[in-house]
């Protein structure tokens, strides 16, 4: 049995970059939102890789929420810089970081703590799993939690990201798998463990493509490589991998790069700890809904795409930075504000979906890694982050 009697005006379901990023541009102009996370602390676990932060998306957003400065100074040094690499570990491109490509990149955890530590304190709720919502007249809505509890609000967003619990109340939109699936793996303390492969990625990204695979990775600002290898595979690919057996599932990895160079085999074959499998997912490019009171979404819950355009963490830092505004120039209509909000995030996310769709292909085509030559020899790509 529920219990509704705490109300929010206006509840965020994801403490992820998108809600967070709205809760602090709300914060700067004088209004409160609750976010709830099923995340049990801000460091139940690692936020990933870096990220690069565009000049006209995510550094819009952090300049909307008064934080751009304060990025500005945990950006990592050297870290747009790039290499591409064939499957022979040939150098076919290389550019150095000389912080004029406006992409500077910062740890995503670092992000996440800037962007807690803006707001007051109790702000998100942790180890709230949101299970349901549901309407109930007048743009309200009810939400459910997995410990039986519940709150009502006037606004509820959901940044709850791939596999959204909000999104139903919107569209009947699922994301589908995208063909290509990823596999993690770490190299830590790179420059003195593994000194080889940190010359091969360099100081900031590496591109090592071939036909239908590759391996993708960057430099952490704690020395450690980050690395994924990508696969064009049939969905059930990985699970038929056992990755509770680190060797059998290396062996099972590099099957699929038998004819690469040993220095790129050496990204998965070396690496510390587990490896962690992730299937790439998108929902369609152009996923849109019409205007249902009291409800939106940001973020990946909105707009899911593969990562080959860089623009997820961008976007939905975006996403959260032009809703806050929205609500803040409206207020009192905030019918008004979301339909605002809507229209400006639904054209820029079918552009960027449909763009990350295109790269996918490129990246992996026939001729790799030729198509992202191509792209460097004309207007500056954006491939990742």
């Amino acid at each position: 049995m529920t219990t509704s009697s705490v109300h929010h005006p206006v509840a965020v379901v994801g403490a992820g970059l998108g809600g967070l990023t709205l809760a602090r541009v709300l914060h700067v102009h004088g209004m409160q939102a609750a976010l709830f996370d099923l995340d049990p602390s801000a460091d139940a676990r690692t936020q990933g890789g870096m990220l690069d932060i565009h000049d006209d998306s995510g550094q819009e957003a952090l300049r909307a929420a008064g934080l751009h400065r304060d990025f500005l100074e945990r950006v990592h040094p050297g870290g747009q810089a790039t290499r591409v690499l064939d499957r022979f570990a040939d150098v076919r491109h290389t550019e150095d970081d000389d912080e004029s490509r406006g992409r500077p990149e910062i740890d995503r955890g670092d992000l996440r703590a800037l962007l807690l530590g803006s707001l007051p304190e109790g702000t998100v709720r942790w180890g709230a799993k949101v299970t349901g919502a549901r309407p109930l007249g007048g743009g309200r809505h009810e939400v459910t939690l997995a410990d039986g509890t519940a709150f009502t609000t006037d606004l509820l967003v959901g940044a709850d990201g791939a596999w959204s619990r909000i999104r139903p109340l919107l569209s009947r939109a699922e994301p589908s798998y995208t063909g290509v699936s990823f596999v993690e793996a770490d190299l830590l303390q790179a420059d003195v463990r593994h000194p080889a492969s940190a010359a091969v990625v360099g100081g900031g990204m590496l591109f090592a493509l071939g036909a239908g695979r590759g391996f993708l990775a960057h430099r952490e600002t704690d020395g450690s490589l980050h690395t994924y290898a990508a696969v064009e595979a049939p969905e059930e690919w990985l699970d038929g991998i056992d990755f509770g057996d680190p060797r059998a599932a290396k062996a099972a990895v590099l099957k699929e790069f038998d004819d690469w160079h040993e220095s790129l085999r050496a990204l998965v074959a070396d690496a510390d700890g587990a490896l962690v499998p992730r299937h790439i997912h998108a929902l369609p490019v152009g996923h849109r809904w019409d205007r249902v009171p009291g409800v939106t979404l940001l973020g990946d819950a909105a707009h899911l795409m593969s990562p080959f355009a860089g623009e997820g963490a961008n976007l939905a830092l975006l996403d959260g930075a032009e809703l806050g505004l929205a609500l803040a120039a409206r207020p009192g209509d905030t019918e008004a504000a979301l339909a605002a909000y809507e229209d400006r995030m639904f054209r820029r996310a079918e552009v960027s979906a449909a763009e990350s769709a295109r790269n996918s292909e490129l990246l992996f085509r026939a001729d790799a890694p030729q198509g992202l030559l191509d792209m460097f020899a004309g207007p500056q790509p954006r491939t990742g982050g």
